[in-house]
């Protein structure tokens, strides 16, 4: 049985609750919150209200992630690829979405647009030093480890 974690919402939408789809799903569906429809033309990005604010616990951040279903099939994604939401925050969540696709896409009061999801975080204590240890991969950075 895993471990759930309380955290307060408030929904100021017309749309239900956001919702695990499966057992074993990760992330809750946000859904569009709109009085009109969104049409997103190729390259255009937008905030897309969601009409949810959450309380979340200290200790924890809310990922806002996209749908996999609407890269694939539409070009659809976060223009800043994972959207961090801190504990102390209080505002609407909202998804900034793009669409790298060629054809116009519609977003519709209710569409499941994003994906949220909760993780626990550590605090860094940095320590400022002269150098750091060596390892056997040292310095290589992207694609150094190879395909």
């Amino acid at each position: 049985m895993m471990e759930t974690i309380k955290v307060k919402i408030i929904n100021k939408s017309n749309n239900p609750l956001p919702e695990y789809k499966t057992e074993g799903s990760a992330g809750m569906d946000l859904r569009a919150y709109l009085t009109e429809e969104i049409i997103l033309k190729p390259g255009e990005y937008r905030v897309v209200p969601t009409g949810i604010y959450v309380e979340i616990p200290v200790g924890f951040q809310l990922n806002i992630l996209a749908r996999s279903g609407f890269a694939a099939k539409y070009g659809i994604s976060l223009v800043n690829g994972v959207g961090l939401i801190d504990s102390d925050y209080r505002g609407e969540l909202g998804a900034i979405l793009i669409n790298h696709g060629k054809e116009d896409f519609k977003i519709a009061n209710g569409d499941r647009i994003a994906q949220m999801v909760l993780n626990r975080y550590e605090k860094m204590d940095l320590e400022e030093v002269e150098i750091l240890s060596e390892t056997e991969r040292g310095e290589g950075g992207f694609g150094s480890t190879g395909k």
